[in-house]
């Protein structure tokens, strides 16, 4: 994905870009722009290096004075409102990311040049989030002015535009992936939780989303402020349930014993049986997959339902070991059963992951129980 975002920077974006731009700015010269942002550095730069060249670029055709730079904005915004592709869509196969690479580029002349005029800076976070994202451009602002910010993303949870919504919430996790971490919210996440409360009903699915996600965020550093929250939650609306639920999905993964139950999983297994766990091939190449199985029994007369995973032991490069738990189902197992299972775990090399060769380990997980590791080994 990471991959994909960086090529929104392509010919087919500037000469979009650079035509909306010369409709607001006089005398703009699009080779000169293009030409100064194409330089030697050009394909050495990630994503998010390359908006914020793109804004280092963008100042010096824009007026000096940073309210008149936004207005320059708003009008680029009010040109295009009906033209560029919906932002809600990104999941979408057929989003061209157009959107996206307009919104790098507007959110981060904001973070970059409007951190000390906070008055402008937020009228334009407002405008420009209804266009795409500004979850990121918005925290140095938290950080600078906590108290404010917040009230202000209180304000926005109750904005009539779905996008400014969404923001109240994804501005505000703790930890918000490719951004710097709110520790201050992290700590005591209190100013957050009125925000939410007033998006877990939202009607927008991305909002929703966006809100479990901040429960997850906030379940790593404050996981009993999540169970008391989602506890009067459960039950309001199957939409607040799935909100719940995918909130949890961390303490799940942990193993959290209240968690566990509270989604109707039985913490005592003492008739779940784990027989023949084995690993294909001892040996996995990087590139590759791991293929284990094994049979799950349930030697009880009644159904139980089960959340099974398991957990990878991943080589670190200082030689210690990391666990991560992939999930595998959630279902009821009927009594006096036994079910084959067949798993494959990939060792695709990805963008996100570095894999480093040698001792490895896999482990079964039946709600929140690990069983016994078996070893294996990765190789180049």
């Amino acid at each position: 994905m990471a991959e994909a975002f960086k090529n929104i920077y392509n010919a087919q974006f500037f000469d979009r870009f650079t035509k909306d731009l010369k409709r607001v700015i006089n005398d703009f010269d699009a080779d000169r722009f293009v030409s100064r942002i194409m330089d030697e550095e050009w394909e050495n730069r990630e994503y998010k290096q390359l908006g914020r060249h793109i804004t280092t670029v963008l100042k010096d055709f824009l007026p000096a004075d940073y309210k008149e730079a936004i207005a320059k904005i708003f009008e680029l915004l009010d040109h295009v409102k009906d033209t560029l592709p919906d932002f809600s869509k990104i999941d979408d196969k057929n989003f061209g990311l157009l959107t996206l690479g307009y919104g790098a580029a507007l959110d981060n002349y904001i973070e970059q040049y409007g951190l000390d005029d906070y008055e402008t800076s937020v009228k334009a976070i407002e405008k420009v989030t209804q266009f795409t994202t500004c979850e990121f451009c918005v925290r140095p602002f938290i950080l600078k002015y906590p108290d404010q910010m917040m009230k202000q993303m209180l304000a926005w949870s109750q904005h009539s535009h779905w996008g400014v919504r969404r923001l109240a919430s994804e501005g505000c996790r703790p930890r918000l992936p490719w951004a710097m971490a709110l520790s201050n919210l992290k700590k005591d996440p209190a100013p957050i939780l009125p925000i939410l409360e007033n998006l877990k009903n939202d009607p927008s699915r991305f909002v929703r989303l966006s809100v479990a996600n901040n429960l997850n965020d906030m379940a790593k550093d404050n996981p009993e402020t999540v169970m008391d929250m989602v506890k009067r939650w459960k039950g309001t609306s199957k939409e607040v349930d799935w909100i719940i639920k995918h909130g949890c999905r961390t303490l799940l993964k942990q193993g959290h014993r209240e968690a566990i139950e509270l989604f109707g999983f039985d913490s005592i297994i003492e008739n779940i049986r784990i027989e023949n766990f084995q690993i294909s091939v001892p040996g996995v190449k990087i590139g590759n997959s791991l293929e284990f199985s094994f049979k799950l029994w349930n030697t009880g007369h009644k159904p139980i339902k089960l959340r099974l995973e398991y957990c990878i032991y991943y080589q670190k490069a200082n030689g210690t070991l990391a666990r991560k738990v992939h999930k595998i189902s959630e279902k009821e197992y009927v009594g006096n059963s036994v079910t084959p299972i067949v798993r494959k775990h990939s060792f695709r090399l990805v963008t996100t992951r570095k894999f480093h060769p040698g001792l490895h380990q896999v482990a079964l997980i039946i709600n929140g129980n690990e069983f016994e590791k078996h070893s294996f080994e990765l190789s180049k």
